[in-house]
């Protein structure tokens, strides 16, 4: 769970990092299946990484530091 802005830049880096990975296999593997393969990895941690990013920017920071303590 992100528990503060630097951390949702640093989450927010990192998606972005990953999805750059994933275009650059999209650029580079030329067989569907393996495409697949590689990607999913990403593309899981990707999701993985917005839900948390959404989850943190859904609450007011009041409630986030109401979560820390």
């Amino acid at each position: 769970m992100i528990k503060n802005d630097q951390e949702l830049h640093t989450t927010m880096e990192r998606a972005k990092r990953f999805q750059q990975q994933v275009e650059k296999l999209r650029e580079v593997e030329t067989n569907p299946t393996n495409y697949r393969l590689s990607a999913g990895g990403y593309l899981a941690e990707i999701d993985r990484m917005y839900l948390e990013i959404r989850e943190y920017l859904w609450l007011h920071p009041s409630e986030i530091q109401r979560e820390a303590a």
